[in-house]
């Protein structure tokens, strides 16, 4: 995928979430890591100036739902998400699926690790995965990569 592909996007999304002054940190944050990830979602149909439709038209599609989501979630919420996230990135093995659940609101997830490997440069070990939250019924899912840091905390790298 080429950078420019990637940097349109963005921008436009920050154009966006500019323009809505009456989001919160999470609807704006929702919208940011929705648009990446319609971003980079888009860049995977086409060729040329196709694959540039399918990157604007994915940015858009994710900016939305990304605001939708993140309007939803609460601080609970994410704390929540966050403490799975680590217990699963720490514990679970690859291909399995563990859930979590705010009794609270009802929200509720799931994270998949799908790939576990070795960073050559860092020697970190490394999880891609899966991670999925509904919301009334509606779902969204996200894919990302943490690493192991020596404090056994993982870290997001994207």
């Amino acid at each position: 995928m080429k950078f420019r592909h990637i940097v349109i996007p963005v921008i436009m999304t920050a154009f966006i979430a500019g323009c809505a002054q009456d989001q919160g940190q999470k609807q704006t944050a929702g919208t940011l890591l929705g648009a990446v990830g319609g971003a980079v979602a888009g860049a995977q149909f086409g060729k040329g100036s196709g694959q540039l439709v399918g990157v604007a038209l994915g940015t858009l599609a994710g900016a939305f739902i990304g605001s939708e989501v993140g309007r939803s979630l609460d601080n609970a919420d994410r704390a929540i998400m966050a403490q799975s996230t680590q217990r699963t990135l720490e514990a679970t093995p690859t291909g399995q699926t563990s859930t979590w659940q705010n009794p609270d609101t009802g929200v509720q997830g799931t994270v998949t690790p799908t790939r576990t490997y070795q960073e050559p440069k860092t020697q970190e070990y490394c999880r891609e995965y899966q991670q999925t939250v509904m919301i009334g019924g509606q779902e969204e899912t996200a894919y990302g990569t943490a690493c192991r840091k020596p404090d056994g905390s993982w870290q997001v790298v994207n």
